[in-house]
């Protein structure tokens, strides 16, 4: 935790491989202060059937999976800052977003948490 889901066309990779986009939505994400580093996942989907409106065009949309306790402002500049740097690796790709979703600490579980030492931190 935190998970971002990346998911876009497989057009995309002609000017950047799966591995540059991932890197760069860790380093967007770490960036805002808001997650340790080694706490970041990033996973990236392809798609090759799709559409966008009424068109094809190609698209990056990276789901924020993060857990509950961030003010608006943060998880707005997440966005931000997520959508900004990929503008900028992807100057001209028409459709890039992203959302911020948030996990309920009361009904969130992971293995680490089957540990009776475990302790949440966030930074």
């Amino acid at each position: 935790m935190p998970h971002f889901i990346i998911d876009c066309s497989e057009g995309i990779l002609k000017s950047h491989s799966k591995e540059e986009i991932v890197k760069q939505v860790h380093i967007s994400a770490t960036s805002t202060k808001l997650f340790y580093k080694n706490d970041v996942k990033v996973r990236i989907n392809i798609f090759k059937t799709y559409s966008t409106g009424d068109k094809k065009e190609d698209f990056i949309h990276v789901f924020a999976h993060i857990m509950e306790g961030r003010t608006i402002e943060q998880k707005a500049n997440l966005s931000k800052t997520i959508v900004k740097d990929l503008s900028l690796m992807f100057p001209s790709l028409p459709n890039i977003g992203t959302n911020v979703v948030e996990f309920e600490r009361a009904t969130y579980f992971n293995k680490n948490m089957l540990n009776p030492n475990y302790k949440f931190s966030m930074p």
